[in-house]
């Protein structure tokens, strides 16, 4: 039973899960807009929003906190351009869409974007 254990596992183990989150994150804020199936936005939701949280606050140790998780360019977008257009936000700083289930394996799809 997985009670109070909370988080999907993607079928990964916990260095693999991390790391498609990551490359998920990373791809939202460089194209602000991505489609996955719908299990990964869900939990992509979550990191995506706490990262933009702490981005809110421009500060060397926030910076430093997201730089050992981003890539210095994604970081650099994050900050400066993402950051700002939340700033009188209180959450809520991205939308799932789900869509039709996927030709090949039948799994269900979703689009995930940052609110305008």
């Amino acid at each position: 039973m997985r009670k109070l254990n909370k988080g999907r596992k993607l079928s990964r183990l916990k260095n693999q899960r991390v790391a498609v989150l990551r490359t998920l994150a990373t791809s939202l804020f460089m194209q602000e807009k991505i489609t996955t199936t719908e299990a990964k936005a869900k939990e992509l939701r979550s990191v995506a929003e706490k990262m933009i949280s702490r981005a809110r606050v421009n500060s060397v140790a926030n910076r430093r906190v997201l730089g050992a998780q981003l890539a210095p360019k994604t970081l650099k977008k994050l900050v400066e351009e993402i950051a700002p257009k939340y700033a009188t936000r209180q959450g809520g700083y991205t939308r799932i869409i789900k869509m039709g289930p996927r030709k090949s394996d039948s799994a269900r799809m979703a689009i995930i974007e940052l609110v305008k």
